[in-house]
């Protein structure tokens, strides 16, 4: 069986570090996990590593936040994975820093990765992992908080944090998003 893991960020040293890269960020400690290492291919830094049987197809978008969707489709069509194998890895600004929440559909909200997958896919009925980044901003300053770097404080909370996103990963892909949901998203 073929998963598609999909983490959202933009690419480019300017971003690096930034919140809205945590999808990039999972993904990374991910393949680390799984002793694999991305490399550049078409629309995505792309990376195939296998999991309890399983041949999981790891993508980082090259085609920037707002485009996500174009090589979320690619990578899903070139594999034929179905899309309830498929998991979109994002930043979410309505969840406290480090919850993270596991959904089966929804809508993008305010978050234009996600929006733009639900408009190339013409569904929201896609998989997907939440990361909260907190909303530690004043008024009128969302954008340059989710494209800012992470405080001190937070990079250390996020390498006792990080682990946990990596096996809610691993245990989509073996036990399904339901079960995974249920013994992940109240820790």
């Amino acid at each position: 069986m073929k998963y598609l893991i999909c983490g959202l960020g933009n690419i480019g040293d300017e971003y690096a570090d930034t919140r809205h890269n945590i999808g990039f960020t999972i993904l990374d400690a991910l393949a680390k996990d799984l002793g694999v290492t991305f490399t550049t291919e078409r629309l995505a830094m792309m990376a195939e590593a296998k999991y309890k049987g399983r041949q999981l197809i790891l993508i980082k978008p090259t085609t920037y936040m707002n485009l996500s969707g174009k090589a979320f489709r690619y990578w899903l069509k070139l594999h034929d994975i179905p899309l309830d194998r498929s998991l979109v890895v994002s930043d979410d600004l309505d969840l406290d820093f480090g919850v993270f929440r596991m959904k089966g559909k929804g809508s993008g909200g305010t978050h234009n990765g996600l929006n733009n997958i639900i408009e190339v896919m013409a569904r929201n009925d896609y998989p997907r992992l939440r990361v909260g980044i907190g909303k530690d901003f004043n008024r009128g300053q969302q954008v340059d908080y989710v494209l800012g770097k992470w405080k001190k404080e937070e990079v250390s909370a996020w390498i006792e944090r990080i682990p946990v996103a990596v096996e809610m990963i691993k245990s989509f892909t073996t036990i399904g998003p339901a079960l995974t949901m249920n013994q992940f998203n109240n820790r």
